[in-house]
């Protein structure tokens, strides 16, 4: 977790929300680790229709100003990762 780029944070979850490692400025941030869990679970109750059946996520990118969260699962496991987001020449925000 400590080698993707414009890390700033980083908790890895069991399942179940339980904090397993952690780094940064989320370093064993257990609220962070609540809203996390208490998101996927609303995800997964999310109407059916509106996405196809028994399909569930594989990434969810949540966006700001000037950083932004990628949750991921895999293998039993949440990952999430705090990026910064670099502003470009332009002006404009590049992600990475």
């Amino acid at each position: 977790m400590d080698k993707i780029p414009d890390q700033i944070g980083y908790l890895v979850l069991t399942d179940d929300g339980a904090v397993l490692e952690s780094g940064g400025e989320l370093e064993n941030d257990e609220r962070v680790a609540r809203i996390i869990t208490d998101l996927i679970t609303l995800s997964n109750k999310v109407d059916p229709v509106a996405f196809a059946p028994n399909e569930q996520f594989k990434k969810i990118t949540i966006t700001y100003d000037d950083h932004w969260f990628v949750i991921c699962l895999s293998n039993k496991k949440i990952y999430i990762v705090k990026r910064s987001i670099q502003p470009a020449a332009d002006g404009n925000t590049v992600n990475v």
